[in-house]
């Protein structure tokens, strides 16, 4: 085997190495059609050497805690990615040759080889062998036709084909299996970045995932014409609208007895000149502008140090826009005051028209509320705010985008 696999790769190297853009496009369909099937069949391959490797204890004589977390380290893998190629492979040795088979003629995909398999098992146990090897053939049929996730919906009635007196039981059964798997496979992993990023990566099981879309979309629709996020940058700043909302709650579970907090740490002379960073107690570092952007939120905590590194002031809710203030600015704006925003006020930041870094007061004077994004906006673009005459917000537009610079206001919500 050793043989054939070294000159297969030989092989696969000396197509890599190939100039396509010559080839006619038949051949180039042909070529990826030929790509395709070596793939489904080097993934049985593949299944058949972890199956034996996983048998010996071959993992767990190297010192590794199982043999989903060798292959991880080995073959540089996700957890979820590991673990399923070792179940596949156990589950294809254990009964499933015609399934086997059909992988290695490259007449299913891997992925398609998972649907069937948990299918067949669910049948197997419903409705016994016989109606087991009659879903197997209708179910590689299928996978000729259909991508994996439309045949795991049309496999949850495979009973109405080889079994149809025990169809309803045998849909319960896949639902359970279903909903068995999707408990077993749900993660969230956070990974942190050289820069203090964090990598979001996970899977949701269906009930979560319906209430992060509930949350999530209402967020994520462009605020105007000139909201120029991408849709991932929308998603993005929906789901920390959404943290920040959960922050304000003030319902989060305590840690080490304080409520649920973000801790900005910077230097007097950073604030107040913008200069260096600041550093959130999570460990990443802040530009000074995003430290004083996140300062005018009642729900961080600024602590300023003076240049020998002690603490000057250590910020408070009571000192932020909090309690009866804040609620006396959202009965006056009734949510994001910038121009042409729907957002809500649980959605919305009070923001210090005038920095309280640079003077300015904790009032309903000096306040306005603003959703994430536009908060974000203020902070980073030529947009200017002010109260006019009768007390509200209006937003002066930079002269790049209108150069009479009329004055502009939220006419979305209504005021009384």
């Amino acid at each position: 085997m050793l043989e054939g696999l070294t000159q297969a790769e030989a092989a696969v190297v000396a197509c890599a190495d190939t100039t396509v853009w010559a080839l006619p496009a038949d051949d180039l369909i042909a070529a990826l059609d030929a790509a395709h099937r070596i793939e489904q069949r080097l993934a049985a391959v593949k299944l058949t050497l972890i199956r034996e490797l996983d048998g010996r204890g071959t993992a767990i004589a190297q010192g590794a805690s199982s043999t989903a977390i060798w292959l991880r380290e080995r073959l540089h893998l996700t957890n979820p990615t590991a673990r399923r190629l070792v179940d596949l492979a156990s589950t294809l040795d254990a009964g499933h040759p015609a399934v086997r088979q059909a992988l290695a003629d490259a007449d299913i995909t891997l992925d398609q080889a998972r649907v069937i398999i948990d299918t067949v098992t669910a049948v197997h146990a419903t409705a016994g062998p016989e109606a087991a090897d009659k879903a197997v053939t209708v179910l590689v049929d299928w996978a000729g036709q259909f991508e994996p996730t439309l045949l795991r919906k049309l496999s949850t009635r495979i009973l109405d084909h080889v079994a149809p007196e025990t169809a309803d039981a045998a849909a319960k059964a896949a639902l359970d299996a279903e909903a068995r798997r999707a408990a077993r496979d749900r993660h969230v992993s956070l990974s942190t970045l050289t820069d203090g990023r964090l990598r979001l990566t996970g899977t949701l099981d269906a009930e979560t995932a319906g209430l992060l879309r509930a949350a999530i979309d209402p967020l994520t629709a462009p605020t105007g014409l000139d909201d120029t996020r991408s849709p991932g940058q929308r998603r993005h700043d929906a789901l920390a609208d959404i943290c920040r909302l959960a922050l304000r709650t003030g319902e989060l579970p305590t840690r080490g007895g304080d409520s649920a907090q973000l801790v900005v740490t910077t230097a007097y002379d950073t604030l107040t000149r913008q200069l260096s960073a600041g550093f959130l107690d999570t460990g990443p570092t802040l530009t000074p502008d995003a430290v004083r952007r996140l300062a005018c939120d009642s729900a961080i905590l600024p602590t300023v140090l003076d240049g020998a590194g002690q603490v000057l002031d250590v910020g408070r809710q009571r000192r932020l826009i909090a309690g009866p203030l804040r609620r006396a600015l959202v009965l006056r704006d009734r949510g994001c005051a910038f121009p042409g925003c729907d957002r809500p006020p649980r959605w919305c930041d009070a923001h210090h028209i005038r920095h309280w870094a640079d003077g300015g007061e904790t009032s309903l004077d000096n306040a306005v509320l603003l959703c994430g994004h536009h908060h974000r906006h203020i902070h980073h673009s030529d947009w200017h705010v002010r109260l006019g005459g009768d007390g509200h917000p209006v937003f002066v537009p930079p002269a790049w985008l209108d150069p009479e610079q009329v004055p502009r206001r939220n006419h979305y919500h209504r005021r009384r």
